[in-house]
């Protein structure tokens, strides 16, 4: 496209009101959190990060949303029904998870103009939507949000030439492109055909390797740089560093009783209790006498926290037990897990383990996955993974990897 051609069609934004969000993928590098939910289910704060994915697209004027859904979809779908917050969810299927421009195709069929695209694990503003569809306009193939970022190298970087992007890619050859891929998107119903045709690499269809093909052709691709909140599921500290951030958005959707604490009107704190800003407690959260919660820490539905318990720093989610006089900092206890009585499940930094790979200097305490049970008086090292249904008897000292199902004896 010219440069007068591609100026005329600057000059008219598009309305756009339907929008794809790609919740499909498994999450590996969050096992064993992932093992029996999908990552867009994993609460940031007091609920699932889909939803707040939800809030923006719909408080950004999306009337149709379109939700593409695959490893553990019944999760997704039971969770949300037919509707979020009067707006029609509309479900679509990727049987194999074959990269995001696969999964952009399911919804093919029930797309009939230009759309917005949005991972479902990544937190986004409204705004940042709002700005994608003002600056897409009649004629652009593609338009994407892109901020600055020191370590755009890590993830899908961009160049621009003013408002063109002039290079997109998730495999830069180094890393001083300080532009890094948002994955918010507006697009043009010709990205299909693209995507069609577009080669795989190592078995997967990537959306942006279509959107590159319209770079290097000289097409329209826009970019706007954005401000703002973004965070993104990769590894499990990254629960930590989404619940931080909501909570200091004031996301969670709650009754804010004091400055920075957000508390269910169902939820029971014990006037001896201490609260420390940012906290969020849900529906039915039970605080015992003497405890300490926060800051930085979200309290899920019907969970509870006994007394003298201190948790700092830390995501304790619907239906989880922490024990009385237990400490727990930069720690994970999902859906429906215990800890118990006296228990000390110790801060970061750390070296965690993740299959075969392994990462240094993380931000994370432990994780004690699903329906696992921490005995009372346990001691977990920093950087401990305990798998789903796990059961560590009382009184252990645990300082490796803890798998499914597993029983940990003294």
């Amino acid at each position: 496209m010219s440069d007068n051609a591609h100026d005329s069609a600057a000059q008219g934004a598009m309305a756009i009101d339907t929008a794809v969000v790609l919740a499909a993928g498994e999450g590996e590098r969050l096992r064993p959190l992932t093992e029996n939910r999908p990552k867009p289910m994993l609460s940031a704060g007091t609920r699932p990060i889909l939803s707040y994915v939800f809030d923006a697209l719909v408080d950004a004027g999306m009337t149709e949303l379109h939700v593409v859904v695959g490893y553990e979809r019944e999760r997704v779908q039971n969770h949300f029904g037919s509707t979020y917050r009067d707006t029609e969810l509309v479900y679509h299927e990727q049987s194999k998870q074959l990269g995001t421009g696969h999964a952009v195709l399911q919804a093919r069929a029930a797309i009939d103009g230009d759309f917005v695209v949005v991972n479902g694990d990544e937190l986004v503003s409204a705004d940042t939507v709002q700005s994608v569809v003002g600056t897409h306009a009649m004629g652009t193939v593609a338009t994407l949000a892109v901020f600055e970022n020191d370590h755009a190298g890590e993830c899908g970087v961009v160049r621009l030439d003013g408002d063109r992007v002039v290079e997109l890619t998730e495999d830069p050859t180094h890393t001083d492109y300080g532009l890094l891929n948002r994955g918010v998107y507006a697009l043009g119903p010709s990205i299909f055909e693209t995507l069609e045709s577009t080669e795989r690499v190592d078995g997967e269809l990537r959306l942006t390797d279509a959107i590159a093909r319209h770079v290097a052709s000289g097409n329209s691709v826009r970019g706007v740089q954005t401000a703002g909140v973004w965070e993104g599921l990769t590894y499990p500290w990254h629960l930590l560093a989404v619940t931080t951030q909501v909570l200091r958005r004031g996301s969670v959707r709650l009754t804010e009783r004091d400055p920075g604490v957000y508390v269910a009107s169902s939820a029971t704190v014990h006037p001896d209790a201490t609260l420390r800003p940012p906290v969020a407690l849900s529906d039915d959260a039970v605080v015992e006498p003497g405890a300490v919660v926060g800051p930085n820490t979200a309290v899920g539905r019907n969970a509870s926290v006994g007394s003298s318990a201190v948790v700092r720093g830390s995501l304790v989610e619907a239906d989880a037990t922490v024990g009385a006089n237990a400490t727990l900092a930069d720690t994970v206890v999902a859906e429906g897990a215990t800890v118990g009585p006296g228990a000390t499940l110790l801060g970061g930094p750390s070296t965690v383990r993740i299959g075969t790979d392994v990462y240094e200097d993380c931000p994370l305490g432990v994780v004690v996955s699903d329906r696992a049970h921490v005995g009372g008086g346990v001691t977990i090292s920093p950087g401990t993974l305990v798998g789903p249904n796990a059961e560590i008897a009382p009184g252990s000292t645990v300082t490796t990897n803890v798998d499914t199902g597993t029983q940990v004896r003294n």
